[in-house]
């Protein structure tokens, strides 16, 4: 399946909602790029980075009324679709390299990476010089 190259992007306030709002976002995006078959998947890859990046951040740990707050912790979901693939990147504040774990039965967080590593078909980061990383991974656009 060939497309047109596209790209969106979204600032979001790195707050417990984060996740939320951008799987709406992607949903809407894919949608608009008619690409309804790749949603589920792309949701699921989204909420993973946003939810580490809301992490690595550091959310705030109450969600705001409406808007942002001047100085509020961000990230940024950016959304590009190429030849045959989607690519989702996430930036955060943290300099930190993401962390691939094993979690263990009772563990209720640890999963997120080993989830992303088996629905993408590639994923990894990169250190920026001006701070903080971007986490990405491509997913294939299904038919």
């Amino acid at each position: 399946m060939k497309t047109t190259p596209r790209s969106s992007c979204m600032l979001i306030a790195a707050l417990p909602t984060a996740a939320g709002r951008a799987r709406a976002y992607t949903r809407w995006a894919l949608r608009s790029w008619r690409l309804d078959q790749t949603i589920e998947t792309a949701e699921l890859l989204v909420s993973e980075l946003v939810t580490n990046a809301v992490k690595a951040t550091g959310a705030v740990a109450c969600p705001i009324r409406s808007g942002r707050r001047d100085g509020e912790p961000s990230i940024y979901l950016c959304l590009s679709t190429f030849a045959e693939s989607l690519l989702i990147e996430v930036w955060d504040t943290s300099d930190d390299p993401p962390h691939r774990r094993t979690a263990s039965d009772d563990d209720e967080n640890g999963r997120g990476l080993l989830l992303v590593q088996a629905l993408a078909k590639d994923w990894g980061y990169e250190s920026l010089h001006s701070g903080g990383k971007i986490v990405w991974c491509e997913c294939l656009l299904l038919e």
